[in-house]
């Protein structure tokens, strides 16, 4: 994880992380009424909220519906571009790699989420995968986060 930094822009930071990391987990929680794996996104512009998604793999039937890839693709229609350069990615998950691999073609500059993916999370398999100027912080509302996905899989079992 040496590419995982702990990153504030300014001393309002970590407010405006935990704020929109909850809009995230809002949309996360979406995902889990409709017995999705509860994972959420939000990327903000400008302190804007540009797009919210969550997974949707199995109302799509599309393994490549992944919240990360929905707000991308969102964030970039409402954008009117395919580099998202000024914009942070909310998430309440740590991305796979195929999401790191489409965030570090955007140019994302910033990634927050809150919790690892320690079976198929990019930092374990496809650490160089974000744009190099991307940053990143881990942790934000990190035991809520896991507590939604570990409740969700339980409920599967």
């Amino acid at each position: 994880m040496e590419n995982v930094k702990k990153t504030a822009n300014n001393d309002n930071q970590p407010q405006h992380d935990e704020r929109f990391m909850r809009m995230a987990l809002a949309e996360a929680r979406k995902a889990y009424d409709k017995g999705e794996v509860p994972i959420g996104a939000v990327v903000v512009c400008r302190n804007q909220v540009v797009a919210r998604a969550y997974n949707l793999t199995e109302t799509l039937t599309d393994v490549t519906a992944h919240a990360e890839m929905q707000a991308i693709t969102m964030a970039a229609s409402e954008l009117g571009g395919k580099y998202l350069t000024e914009c942070t990615l909310y998430v309440t998950v740590e991305p796979c790699t195929m999401c790191a691999g489409a965030l570090g073609w955007a140019q994302v500059a910033r990634i927050v989420y809150g919790c690892r993916d320690e079976k198929r999370g990019y930092t374990v398999y496809a650490p160089h995968a974000l744009h190099p100027k991307t940053t990143v912080t881990a942790g934000i509302l990190e035991d809520d986060c896991r507590q939604l996905m570990q409740a969700f899989f339980r409920s599967k079992r």
